[in-house]
């Protein structure tokens, strides 16, 4: 838990700083070099073809041509690891960057790319102290911009900061603890694009909380039976997901809170799951990872207990996951590996498969932290490693 002024316990450990930031490998802190607020383009080829191990896999030459691949980095002044697209379609090449420093001196900044230029910028007044590392970050999903202009950011409490010309600016901040100076990390929260009035948290208690974006608790329960690491609003207004250390995940329903049902539970008793991702387009599927796994689990909510899928192609912990906005059948994955992997879910039918191979790969030279893909430019996807941030055209 945080307690002012000290973080306790000590993050010294990979087991600790994972605890902390709800991680599924032992970050290794790297030099901070001098922050760029314009960072040049680089250009070349991103996701390449993979070739598929089994020959009578499907073909693939429907997927992503590389043809006219682009890259952008940005180069922050320290190892970044929360990160996301802004929704708003005026906004699209906009992300939001949180630092990852064992300290009390994180930021949170907000870039944008200018198209003409090719560089990203940070202007004046959109970098923002954050004090402990921001969990995750997300901007408020509000495409057609009707709703103010807000983004989301968890640590020790659920900030809310609205965007303004001048800058940053915090809104609220929101917390179950009566005492400000002692309360328990939140892990992870999801914002809810179907109402964009809530916001759902996840923690180390073993609550999860379901805010009103004014700064009221619509919701506040005893989710696991161990810490929450992941939350996920579903396809319906009211539905959400979470994942635990006791190995399970649970979806909830807000029209009944008090119970859940367990669509599946870790192989090996008390293997922790870390990260779930709900496919928006077709939600009957959610994908989860267990922690230090190189694999990630599939579920069709329609079959619990059995994954459909185990996307097991990568060499090292998966970090990070998420499902195509605008395709039901693909899938993202990144991780200790150094690669982000995008799959075909075209040919999984039912229970279990275990033969399916990335269609396209794309090699970071480092371990990627993070992954989001563009709900607003669907043909790019971001990653941090390191100290950067790049968008991928795909």
């Amino acid at each position: 838990m945080y307690r002012a002024g000290k973080l306790v316990p000590k993050t010294t450990s990979g087991a600790e700083r994972r605890l902390l930031c709800s991680l599924t490998f032992c970050f290794a802190l790297f030099g901070a070099p001098s922050l760029f607020h314009e960072a040049p383009i680089q250009k070349g080829r991103i996701f390449k073809k993979r070739e598929p191990a089994n020959d009578d896999m499907a073909d693939l030459a429907h997927v992503a041509p590389e043809k006219g691949a682009e890259i952008f980095t940005y180069e922050s002044s320290s190892m970044l690891y929360a990160m996301n697209w802004s929704v708003r379609q005026d906004k699209d090449f906009r992300l939001a960057l949180g630092s990852f420093r064992e300290n009390t001196s994180n930021f949170l900044e907000v870039i944008q790319l200018d198209e003409e230029t090719g560089r990203f910028r940070c202007p004046q007044g959109f970098k923002a102290d954050h004090g402990y590392p921001a969990t995750k970050v997300m901007f408020v999903p509000d495409k057609e911009g009707t709703m103010p202009d807000l983004l989301a950011t968890s640590g020790e409490c659920l900030r809310l900061w609205r965007i303004k010309e001048g800058g940053l600016k915090l809104e609220e901040e929101l917390t179950n603890s009566k005492n400000p100076e002692l309360c328990e990390p939140l892990t992870s929260f999801d914002w809810n694009d179907a109402d964009p009035k809530l916001l759902g948290t996840c923690s180390t208690d073993r609550t999860c909380t379901i805010w009103h974006v004014e700064g009221h608790v619509v919701e506040r329960f005893v989710a696991h039976n161990k810490e929450v690491y992941d939350i996920a609003w579903g396809g319906q207004e009211g539905t959400f997901a979470t994942v635990s250390a006791d190995g399970s995940v649970r979806v909830f329903d807000l029209r009944n809170i008090d119970s859940s049902t367990i669509i599946y539970e870790s192989p090996t008793a008390d293997t922790p799951l870390v990260r779930l991702s709900w496919n928006k387009q077709d939600p009957r599927f959610l994908a989860t990872v267990l922690k230090d796994s190189s694999k990630v689990v599939v579920l069709d909510i329609r079959s619990p207990t059995f994954p459909v899928a185990e996307l097991d192609r990568h060499q090292a912990p998966v970090n990070s996951l998420t499902w195509a906005p605008h395709s039901s059948c693909h899938i993202c994955t990144a991780g200790d590996d150094c690669q982000a992997l995008i799959w075909d879910l075209t040919s999984v039918r039912q229970p279990l498969e275990r033969n399916l191979d990335p269609v396209l790969s794309y090699n970071a030279g480092s371990e990627v932290m993070q992954l989001q893909w563009s709900a607003t430019r669907p043909d790019w996807l971001a990653v941090c490693f390191g100290n950067s941030a790049q968008i991928l055209k795909v």
